[in-house]
């Protein structure tokens, strides 16, 4: 058993449960969560890292020596979910009208426990209050030289949960196995371990320069070659440690009917 923070369906208390595989216990009744739409149990800003994974630098390979920059990235390269593509486990993800597919980006969610400014990194993880699965999803997209907002910022584009897991019972988050199931058929996997920034670095690397709040999620990175999702698709995220996020594509006009 571990512990994790759930947003109790029906009503808006998030509350402390004891979680098995994708069992989570409260009041003494079990519930799985294949079985429910859990809304989102974040409520910060969410930020999002590019080019923190090994693959996807090696796959840019020598245009990062090219203009504009002629050298890779020297800090972490930045980007904001808004609050409009929060979305919770068991929501639909929207298709947009003229998308025909859509990118699965499986990434660790770094639920911050307390203000971090300046941070060094070996006391990084003692800011952290627990990790989400979270699936940043976009439209396919190529350059990464210019924010990616039309394809990144789009209503119900970051699915999150289904629920934060403590700190505490994810012993090594530099070590946890990522894997993305397209229809039940595994598409993806792979490991913290390959990212660039490890997740302390990372943390004391970003609150060098700007400042972390309570509840703020920071995304380790999206690892390359993103699974593509289609109508109809059901997407699912698994993190060892954390939790297993699952979703399904549809088509904006039937997203929109569960608002």
């Amino acid at each position: 058993m571990k512990t994790a923070i759930v947003k109790i369906p029906g009503t808006s208390r998030i509350e402390k449960v004891e979680v098995q595989g994708e069992e989570f216990i409260y009041n003494g009744s079990s519930y799985f969560t294949n079985q429910l739409i859990l809304e989102a149990p974040i409520s910060g800003t969410v930020y999002g890292t590019e080019l923190n994974f090994r693959g996807e630098l090696e796959q840019l390979g020598d245009s990062l020596y090219k203009p504009p920059y002629k050298k890779p990235p020297a800090a972490p390269v930045l980007y904001i979910k808004p609050a409009n593509t929060i979305s919770g486990h068991g929501m639909l993800i929207p298709l947009p009208e003229g998308a025909e597919e859509l990118q699965a980006g499986a990434a660790l969610g770094i639920v911050i426990g307390k203000k971090a400014v300046r941070l060094k990194e070996e006391e990084a993880l003692e800011y952290v209050a627990g990790y989400t699965v979270v699936n940043d999803v976009s439209i396919p997209y190529s350059s990464v030289y210019r924010p990616a907002i039309m394809q990144k910022c789009r209503d119900g584009f970051c699915p999150a949960g289904p629920w934060i897991t403590i700190r505490e019972d994810v012993k090594n988050p530099d070590a946890l196995s990522i894997r993305v199931f397209v229809n039940g058929v595994l598409q993806q996997e792979t490991t913290t371990a390959n990212l660039i920034r490890p997740v302390s670095k990372l943390i004391a690397d970003v609150t060098e320069f700007m400042t972390l709040d309570e509840g703020d999620i920071l995304l380790a990175g999206v690892p390359e070659n993103p699974p593509r999702m289609k109508e109809g698709d059901i997407v699912k995220i698994s993190i060892e440690s954390v939790g297993s996020l699952q979703n399904r594509v549809a088509k904006e006009e039937e997203w929109m009917v569960q608002l």
